[in-house]
């Protein structure tokens, strides 16, 4: 009888440490967060209107055994109100050390700084001007800064908890000019880079990566993937642009989020 007491005693020893390795290896799996406006995920990621963003579709590329991919988009932000709408403490409060965060804004901060329909504006570039408003969606002074300090703060905020930072430049709108699509190197694209660089974070020109595909398939190929818009696109178009994103970790050889993806 002991011997056989032992012996259960002895599996339930190995179930019960089998169960805490595997509950301490699913606590433990790293999380990727992508953050953006509706070019990452548009409305409630459901494709409403035939509209999808890149976010709802970058996660095909990676091991979900190994990771888990989490789209925190919301249409209509600018890196600005991403921040004051809440959104991002709702992410920072779940990252932990080992963590990824990868950002995407620009299409919305070029809107006004306090007009009455959105207030989201924020100011060009990535120096540390400010200005005081009086935001009447809040009906509150706001201090607004650029769209660099907004980046910034997302970066540190996701390193000081153990995170890793990735920045892509925004998508190309289907915008052309001499049967090519406009770029925006002088505008988001460029400061997004920048900001990138300063602060030792991981950066994917997506803007180039995209518009580069758009250029080859040409203006009347590229705009089916637009169907209501210039900005917002179908099924396609994201799944291209989420293509470009992977496209571009594969390049960012020393980007501890390579070893998560689905091997090509």
């Amino acid at each position: 009888m002991k011997t056989t007491h032992k012996k259960y005693f002895g599996l339930a020893l190995a179930a019960i440490l089998a169960m805490s390795t595997a509950f301490t290896l699913l606590k433990e799996k790293p999380t990727l967060f992508v953050i953006g406006d509706s070019t990452v995920k548009n409305g409630s990621g459901k494709g409403a209107n035939n509209m999808w963003g890149w976010g709802d579709f970058i996660g095909d590329y990676f091991d979900k055994d190994k990771i888990n991919v989490e789209n925190h988009a919301l249409g209509g932000t600018s890196s600005r109100t991403f921040i004051s709408k809440g959104l991002w403490d709702s992410v920072l409060v779940k990252l932990k050390p080992g963590d990824f965060v990868m950002m995407q804004f620009g299409h919305n901060d070029g809107s006004p700084l306090d007009d009455t329909a959105r207030a989201r504006g924020t100011i060009k570039g990535i120096g540390t001007e400010s200005k005081d408003i009086y935001n009447p969606i809040t009906k509150k002074r706001e201090v607004v800064y650029t769209y660099g300090y907004y980046l910034r703060k997302f970066i540190n905020e996701a390193k000081a908890k153990g995170a890793v930072a990735i920045v892509c430049s925004p998508i190309p709108r289907s915008d052309w000019k001499d049967g090519k699509v406009l770029r925006s190197e002088q505008g988001y694209g460029g400061w997004a880079e920048q900001v990138a660089k300063a602060e030792n974070a991981y950066f994917i020109d997506l803007n180039k990566l995209t518009a580069d595909k758009y250029d080859l398939s040409g203006e009347e190929v590229v705009k089916a993937y637009f169907p209501g818009d210039h900005t917002h696109t179908n099924t396609e178009g994201a799944k291209i642009n989420a293509a470009s994103v992977a496209e571009g970790l594969h390049f960012l050889k020393k980007c501890p989020l390579t070893k998560y993806m689905l091997k090509k």
